[in-house]
């Protein structure tokens, strides 16, 4: 069973309550806002370990509240909304968000993605060898192996492989990527970076066609898992 501590920041009963009942079955601790101001306060007051964050509050706009909570929170925020227009997808993960989900979701995938934001927290602690499935990455070594076997990267395409694993769990946009990895110059090179991602799939996935590791968040950008 978890214990971790989950705030829920939404204004509609009905799903605070089902969100409430679902993830309190699983062990997690449920602390409820219904509005912006509250959340703020309960996130400060209660220090959780993630944050479910809906866009359409009363009081403040679901976007200011993000980047006000980012000012010192710096665990994963989830975004749950009924916006599904990709220009507010792009701009909560780029003001910060972890994941974003849109109404109605599924509580079988939201849990899968909770679990795995959870996970993730816990990975980077100083090791230099990191593992997610059948996949271990040496950083020091700058070496990949997958079921054992050693596998032959570029520069690059390593350091695009660490950004995603160090983010496992999180959807990081085009332009997150392309800035991290080929600076501030290349934020509009998205047809490069999905050269690059094909590529790197068919090194570390089993079938690149269905990839276990890197999946595609379509319109938006890539998560680990």
């Amino acid at each position: 069973m978890n214990n971790a501590r989950i705030v829920i920041i939404d204004d509609e009963p009905q799903i605070r309550r089902l969100l409430e009942i679902t993830l309190e079955n699983s062990g997690y601790k449920v602390i409820l806002a219904e509005n912006g101001k509250q959340g703020i306060l309960l996130a400060a007051n209660h220090t959780p370990d993630l944050i479910l964050l809906d866009l359409g509050l009363p009081d403040m706009n679901g976007h200011e509240v993000l980047k006000e909570l980012r000012l010192w929170y710096n665990k994963p925020i989830f975004i749950l909304s009924a916006l599904d227009q990709e220009a507010d997808i792009v701009k909560a993960l780029d003001n910060g968000a972890n994941d974003y989900l849109t109404k109605p979701f599924r509580t079988a995938e939201l849990q899968a993605r909770i679990r795995s934001a959870l996970r993730s927290q816990h990975t980077d602690n100083g090791t230099t060898v990191f593992t997610s499935g059948d996949l271990e990455v040496d950083l020091t070594a700058h070496t990949v192996k997958k079921s054992g076997e050693g596998i032959k990267l570029t520069a690059t395409e390593f350091s695009l492989l660490v950004l995603l694993l160090k983010n496992e769990g999180r959807v990081l946009t085009h332009q997150y990527i392309l800035k991290e990895i080929w600076g501030v110059g290349a934020q509009t090179e998205t047809q490069y970076l999905r050269v690059f991602i094909g590529t790197l799939r068919k090194k570390i996935e089993t079938n690149p066609n269905q990839p276990e590791h890197i999946l595609t968040e379509s319109g938006v950008g890539y998560r680990f898992v």
